[in-house]
């Protein structure tokens, strides 16, 4: 065993950033709540582990998967990379709670990782980072 934790693998890595996110964003306990930033990149984080995770984290992909094509159905023509930016409008400028920003955070990692360009260079950078957790 080369490190404290073990080998958490993607699933872990996603179920434990999960867990954080639901406690985390409440802040009952002795620890603070998580702040508006470490909640994005939770979720960003998480998403990516979800990706990586396989079924049943499937199903989120299916759900943004759905969710983007019935967008795309009232706008057509509508680019996986314009509903990104869109989504980082949001996150940025719209008052969200923390829970919020988290459920903005975890499909928008399915949105980039799609998506062209900048956004999906972003998102390989993440996934990259998920993995290097993760193992």
């Amino acid at each position: 065993m080369n490190s404290l934790l073990g080998t958490l693998g993607p699933v872990g890595l996603a179920v434990v950033l999960t867990v954080v996110l639901i406690v985390g964003t409440q802040g009952d306990g002795e620890a603070k709540a998580l702040s508006w930033g470490w909640c994005l990149f939770l979720s960003i984080l998480a998403g990516a582990s979800y990706a990586a995770g396989g079924w049943p984290f499937t199903l989120v992909r299916g759900l943004v998967n759905d969710l983007v094509e019935i967008v795309n159905s009232f706008i057509p023509g509508l680019t996986l990379p314009a509903i990104g930016l869109c989504m980082v409008a949001i996150i940025l400028w719209k008052k969200l709670s923390r829970r919020g920003v988290c459920m903005m955070g975890i499909p928008f990692w399915y949105v980039a990782s799609s998506a062209d360009g900048g956004l999906g260079i972003l998102a390989e950078k993440i996934a990259a980072v998920a993995q290097q957790l993760a193992s």
